[in-house]
């Protein structure tokens, strides 16, 4: 039976944060990469001229990333958690994860700031650059572990978009095929059976990427989907409570979401 689509989204609104914040962890952390390369590159920079405004921006940026993350799953958690509401906590909570590990990398790269010494020689320059390459190396595998649980929230969040029909269903299907991949690869990094720059890699990255860009686009110029079963419930909601002043009524958006989960 074909949903009648709603003669408004009153979730436009959600949709249009969650989009916008997902773009924005797309144009800050691809320019933090490059904007960090001399701490992550040189092993030699915590003793050196360095860059320190420019890595300092990088950092930034990359608490930028984080933090936008996490608002993508705050602001989406109110609609989707009306289809399956484990699944749309556990979004929440992979989320909050990645944007916590991310700012552990974050500090790691500060504190090399911090702590360099230029022209430093002998026994204090040997201590800097062990310091220097342990707090690089944390920031490494804050960068394998925090946006590796992007395959994590990727299921999940795909999870609920595909059985919702909130938007459509090409762009979940890119999440559930790409996110056991790269979450594999990410794994295998972790117990050193892959690399970085391993075919398993560059296999699993395209579909995380293409999922998030998609669904962050679509959100931002396209809303949800008006005929999906959790927007037409909450468009009725909203008409019955406008209707009654304001007044307190029962949401039915549950039952309604379960149903087109089954669909």
């Amino acid at each position: 039976m074909t949903t009648k689509p709603a003669a408004f989204d009153p979730t436009r609104k959600a949709a249009l944060v969650a989009g916008v914040l997902y773009l924005v962890t797309f144009l800050a952390s691809i320019p933090a990469v490059f904007l960090m390369g001399p701490v992550l590159t040189d092993p030699n920079y915590i003793i050196g001229a360095g860059a320190d405004t420019q890595v300092s921006f990088g950092a930034l940026l990359d608490l930028v990333t984080a933090l936008a993350g996490i608002g993508t799953a705050v602001a989406l958690y109110s609609v989707v958690k009306r289809q399956h509401e484990g699944l749309a906590l556990g979004f929440l909570a992979t989320r909050l994860f990645e944007g916590g590990v991310i700012a552990v990398g974050v500090l790691s790269v500060l504190a090399v700031v911090t702590l360099r010494q230029p022209g430093s020689t002998g026994v204090e320059a040997t201590s800097l650059l062990i310091t220097g390459q342990a707090l690089v190396a944390v920031k490494d595998w804050s960068f394998i572990i925090g946006p590796g649980m992007a395959g994590m929230n990727a299921l999940m969040l795909a999870t609920l978009m595909y059985r919702s029909r909130l938007v459509p269903r090409l762009i979940p299907a890119l999440g559930l095929i790409g996110a056991p991949i790269y979450l594999s690869g990410q794994i295998g990094l972790i117990v050193g059976i892959n690399d970085r720059l391993s075919l398993w890699s560059a296999i699993g990255l395209p579909g995380i990427f293409f999922w998030e860009l998609s669904l962050g686009l679509w959100m931002t110029f396209k809303g949800f989907n008006r005929s999906a079963p959790i927007i037409v419930a909450a468009a009725e909601v909203a008409a019955t409570m406008s209707a009654d002043g304001g007044g307190s009524v029962t949401r039915p958006s549950v039952g309604v979401a379960s149903k087109a989960g089954a669909a």
